[in-house]
């Protein structure tokens, strides 16, 4: 996510974590002991309250080189997992998976070679992509060969079949075995129209998860979204670090939807060459993709590629503490981080592991603080709280994917999520984003928290970019449970919007996913970090006590899962 206005929210995660092969994996329920607790803890005193030193110290190990860049299946996961494990135990948590802090989550991890080119026909010329330069690809099958061959590509506008909106760009073509080209973003994006979808707010079609999966059921041999940076709201580099190197998904039979053989992504330079070389305007069918009625152009261009991938079945795992409730233990908020970021690439010059000091360490420390200050709270809460450290976010936000598949506390019982996902230290702000600010009455709880500090709360500040679609308490939301994801401010009390601004640029270019986002003691600024903490820590203290349960806002369209989850339980006498 890049060219946020709040730097906390400039974040997301694409699709690929660094990997060396694992250690064994060891799922324990039992906690450790004082002196293994203590030493993973770096010997830091932890206070019971909210404290910027104790979030540091979080931070600062989470984020040292030791832990390898947290890559899932790697000795970077080992450590990050038996690191939340011993802190969870430490501050008193239980085991939140029975008698187990570890949910496993089977994935596949396959890697395409780099060296795979993709040939387009077009015309009597031949193109040759080159990987990372040109395009990005890989397959989601776990076969160790893939191959297209003169598969005819037709570009389908955005992508989309949306029957509630009277919109289909699959409308009378067959694209099977065809591979398809398609923008990113959704209708009405690059020509400002808020009359198609939802204007410039990304929708869920705008997502390029979405459009690989619709372009899968659709039967498409392969899938490949035009790269802009407006529209993906990152730049090429981001795509292409995050596209190289081991990619994750979970196994076949623990998501069985249709998947493509290939899929990936190529330049808007290499676009409007393909485009060209076809006898074709792009940026006319840009402006026609973006109308009503479009229809799918079949394009005289034909594709080809070798893909050769090594493929291995691994698995990886989400960390569950709990804390009971003392008269509705059945009944749970959670609140939950991505303890995953890009690992360690190995053959890079200078500095190859990739940190991930607030991508997303920040967000772990601040569940971790969180828990701290509701345990030693002076009285338990009357519901259960549900710590959980998930893996894979940057590979499609798979840990909490299986986690909602397999949910250890079941959904209709489950009464709100709260995600801390990138915040962002860059001192007090005068705001507090609500990232899809409208969508919940979660949001009135957290008015109530920013009132008492004087904060005003504000939507992100480019919807252009979907972010409530690309963090982890989306799958639960799709499932229907009302999902709290917050934004540092970025009106700061120091330097106000211009500063604000000038430090998301500058997180933007020069550490998302990249090896600098490291910690910095000299110019992190954590008091607005504690203020944030506070203010959801607030809400979910609420309704851990007043036995409410909060509903998403008429019109909105998990709404109706919601209604459901509540009446099947209350058909249950739940």
């Amino acid at each position: 996510m890049l060219r946020a206005t709040s730097l906390s929210i400039a974040l997301l995660a694409l699709c690929a974590c660094g990997s060396r092969d694992p250690a064994p994996q060891a799922a324990g329920a039992a906690a450790p002991d004082a002196r293994s607790a203590t030493a993973v803890a770096g010997n830091h005193a932890f206070l019971d309250a909210i404290t910027a030193g104790d979030f540091a110290a979080h931070v600062q190990e989470l984020a040292s080189d030791g832990f390898a860049g947290r890559g899932p299946g790697s000795v970077g996961e080992d450590r990050t997992v038996d690191y939340i494990k011993a802190q969870f135990a430490r501050i008193g948590l239980q085991p939140g998976n029975g008698g187990d802090w570890f949910q496993t989550v089977p994935m596949m991890e396959t890697t395409a070679y780099e060296s795979a080119v993709l040939g387009l026909k077009v015309g009597g010329t031949n193109q040759q992509l080159k990987f990372g330069e040109d395009m990005v690809v890989g397959t989601r099958t776990g076969q160790a060969r893939v191959s297209l061959k003169d598969s005819q590509l037709v570009f389908v506008g955005y992508g989309v079949d949306a029957p509630e909106r009277d919109w289909n760009d699959y409308a009378g073509i067959d694209v099977k075995g065809k591979t398809v080209v398609m923008l990113v973003n959704d209708p009405g994006f690059h020509g400002h129209d808020a009359r198609l979808f939802d204007g410039d707010r990304m929708t869920w079609y705008g997502r390029w998860t979405y459009k690989f999966e619709e372009a899968a059921r659709k039967g498409a041999a392969a899938a490949l979204i035009i790269h802009d940076t407006a529209g993906a709201s990152y730049g090429w580099d981001v795509v292409r670090n995050s596209w190289s190197g081991p990619q994750y998904d979970l196994r076949a039979k623990d998501d069985p939807a249709p998947r493509l053989p290939v899929q990936g992504w190529i330049t808007g330079e290499a676009a409007d060459a393909l485009f060209k070389a076809a006898g074709q305007d792009l940026a006319k069918l840009r402006a026609a993709a973006g109308r009503p009625g479009f229809r799918a152009v079949p394009l005289e261009a034909n594709a080809s590629l070798e893909l050769t991938s090594r493929s291995v079945e691994k698995r990886s795992r989400n960390v569950l503490g709990l804390l009971p409730g003392s008269e509705k233990p059945d009944q749970a908020i959670v609140y939950m981080a991505h303890w995953d970021h890009l690992g360690t690439h190995e053959g890079e010059t200078g500095d190859a592991i990739y940190n991930g000091a607030v991508d997303n360490a920040t967000g772990v420390a601040g569940i971790l603080e969180i828990a701290e200050a509701m345990r030693k709270a002076p009285t338990p809460p009357k519901r259960s709280v549900l710590f959980l450290a998930v893996t894979l976010e940057e590979s499609g936000l798979l840990g909490s994917k299986y986690y909602v598949a397999h949910p250890v506390i079941p959904l209709a019982q489950t009464v709100a999520v709260i995600n801390l996902d990138a915040m962002a230290p860059v001192g007090k702000a005068r705001d507090l984003v609500v990232v899809g600010k409208g969508s919940s009455q979660l949001e009135d709880l957290l008015k109530a928290a920013a009132d008492r500090q004087r904060r005003r709360l504000v939507e992100e500040s480019h919807p252009a970019a979907g972010y409530y679609f690309r963090s982890d308490h989306f799958n639960f939301a799709k499932a229907g449970v009302p999902a709290l994801y917050i934004g540092s401010g970025s009106d700061l009390i120091e330097g106000g919007r211009t500063a604000g601004e000038a430090a998301s640029r500058d997180y933007n270019e020069h550490r998302y996913h990249k090896p600098g986002d490291q910690y910095d003691d000299a110019s992190w600024k954590l008091d607005g970090i504690v203020q944030d903490l506070e203010a959801v820590r607030s809400v979910g203290e609420i309704l851990a006590n007043n036995g409410e349960w909060p509903n998403w806002r008429d019109g909105n369209p998990f709404k109706g899962a919601r209604d459901a989850l509540r009446s099947a339980a209350g058909a249950r006498g739940k």
